[in-house]
């Protein structure tokens, strides 16, 4: 599977209040974004608070979700990591399981340079068959992985997509100038989903989607169609909770909007914490003026 679809909604990690792993729960909302808009789902990324889960609850949870929908939507593996070794391991174990692909985070706190990027990818791909998506994410890696970078891992044949969360169009122009015509460019940002779509992205790898999965997949459908007014009302629309779900730290907004929903995410595993008095009641705001609460 190559083509993972054009809304995948990046999961956030149910947890019981002992804060271990609600797979049971991981399931259940599984299967409503599937039923809401989600064409796939990205498991155990940053809003799946992967950087809290263990090896062990990662494997747990991606069964947990393939088995709930895995005939119905792509399921993706968040898989990388910040050590080469650990994620080829981790990548091994989750292909055994049967899941759709995987996704690599850019390397954290390391700092590589561009080659140190394009060998830590290349070694995870050839040490696997799954579809892989780069994830390149500036604002938590602390480096960035740069167009010209990207363009060489496409030319690996299992290294299919790049989720784009840089937050620079300009810098996702030139990806998608360099690269093949078959290789997928997701959006990482809400906010900016539609102008990438204008300059050729495929879809986008959503955290409102949790909420509004239908609505995106309306707007990006309209924009295929051509019918960029439509595509425009909506992105129009929703801009106000693409942007609320970022007033603090991510997943917390999105973790207490699926909350006040009552599909019982259940609370966030330490450091992250819940929402200031203010935030949450931002956040209801904006949820109440889309028809969401």
């Amino acid at each position: 599977m190559k083509n993972f679809g054009r809304v995948l909604t990046a999961m956030v990690t149910p947890f019981n209040d002992d804060l271990s792993v609600n797979y049971r729960a991981a399931a259940d909302l599984a299967k409503h974004l599937v039923a809401n808009g989600s064409d796939g789902l990205v498991v155990a990324g940053s809003t799946g608070e992967a950087a809290t889960l263990s090896s062990e609850e990662k494997l747990k949870l991606f069964a947990a979700v393939l088995d709930a929908v895995g005939d119905k939507a792509a399921v993706i593996a968040g898989t990388g990591s910040n050590d080469t070794r650990a994620s080829i391991a981790l990548t091994k174990e989750t292909e055994k399981l049967g899941v759709h692909g995987a996704m690599l985070v850019g390397p954290y706190y390391n700092k590589p340079p561009q080659e140190g990027f394009y060998q830590h990818f290349k070694a995870i791909a050839e040490e696997t068959a799954l579809p892989l998506i780069v994830y390149n994410v500036p604002g938590r890696t602390a480096s960035n992985i740069l167009p010209p970078t990207v363009a060489r891992l496409a030319r690996i044949p299992n290294i299919v997509a790049v989720k784009e969360s840089s937050g620079n169009l300009d810098q996702v122009s030139e990806i998608v100038r360099l690269v093949p015509k078959d290789f997928l460019v997701y959006s990482g940002d809400d906010s900016l989903t539609l102008p990438i779509l204008a300059v050729g992205g495929a879809g986008i790898i959503s955290v409102a989607a949790h909420i509004v999965g239908k609505r995106m997949q309306e707007m990006v459908a309209a924009f295929a169609a051509g019918d960029t007014a439509k595509a425009k009302a909506i992105h129009l629309e929703l801009l106000p909770f693409f942007k609320i779900i970022f007033i603090t730290t991510n997943p917390i907004p999105i973790k207490t909007a699926v909350n006040l929903i009552g599909l019982g995410a259940g609370p966030l595993r330490p450091p992250l914490v819940a929402p200031a008095p203010g935030e949450l009641e931002q956040l209801k705001k904006v949820m109440q003026e889309i028809g969401a609460l």
